[in-house]
């Protein structure tokens, strides 16, 4: 019977020393993201840099791309508030041609990842917040889309350590975890177009209180990922009367 080979002669065969792949699985053990191990992450079709500083994306964040990829839009201006590493501007950017993509974001760090990750792509990529985002754009925009930080504040102490090591800006939204998304709400308001759209993503216990944020709106709807769960809500600019 031939016998396996030990985890350090594998690594050893893929050109990792024995010291390097001992260093890496003590971080894991210390609840280190792999993401962040290995450097990167796959987010629909696109791959992206990733590491301290920056928001792993989601597999439950590609069903919101989804959904605006299921409005066949062909030639949209699309802007993505809080983009984080940029996995959902340029996955729109990749899978729909005709695209026009902005993507926002204000984080220090956050911003130096996204730039490597749009470099030499159509995405245009702008240091600023959700709340002032693009004023140049005012009523030009056919969707404004955005993962927004939507933990409330007081689950910190309820996550996991590996949860954790997702910067907090990316995570938490002020005491009922939707202080971003009104802000992304009002923003998408000047943004939009009439007859324009609004993507966000919200916690799977906001299935309510995030639609209740868009008042002034039509066709508001919530939506579930592919788990049941509830994940993001979708609305439409009221049209000028």
């Amino acid at each position: 019977m031939l016998g396996l080979a030990k985890p350090s002669q594998l690594a050893l065969a893929d050109g990792l020393d024995e010291d390097r792949y001992d260093e890496l699985v003590a971080r894991r053990a210390d609840r280190v993201p792999l993401q962040h191990l290995v450097g990167t992450a796959v987010f629909r079709w696109v791959e992206l840099q990733v590491g301290p500083g920056v928001f792993v994306p989601r597999p439950e964040t590609e069903s919101v791309v989804q959904w605006v990829l299921d409005r066949r839009l062909e030639t949209p201006l699309i802007v993505d508030l809080c983009t984080g590493s940029g996995a959902i501007a340029l996955s729109l950017a990749d899978e729909i041609p005709g695209a026009t993509v902005h993507a926002v974001e204000k984080d220090s760090l956050a911003l130096t990842w996204a730039a490597r990750n749009v470099e030499g792509t159509r995405v245009s990529l702008h240091e600023g917040s959700a709340a002032t985002a693009l004023p140049d754009l005012d009523g030009t925009v056919d969707v404004v889309i955005s993962n927004p930080p939507y933990l409330p504040d007081g689950e910190r102490g309820l996550m996991a350590p590996e949860a954790l090591k997702d910067p907090s800006t990316a995570l938490f939204g002020g005491a009922d975890g939707l202080d971003v998304i009104r802000e992304v709400e009002q923003t998408a308001k000047r943004l939009l177009k009439p007859g324009g759209w609004v993507v966000v993503e919200h916690a799977d216990t906001q299935g309510s209180s995030a639609p209740a944020v868009f008042t002034e709106w039509d066709e508001v709807q919530d939506h579930q990922d592919l788990t049941g769960r509830d994940r993001f809500v979708t609305a439409r600019k009221r049209e000028q009367r």
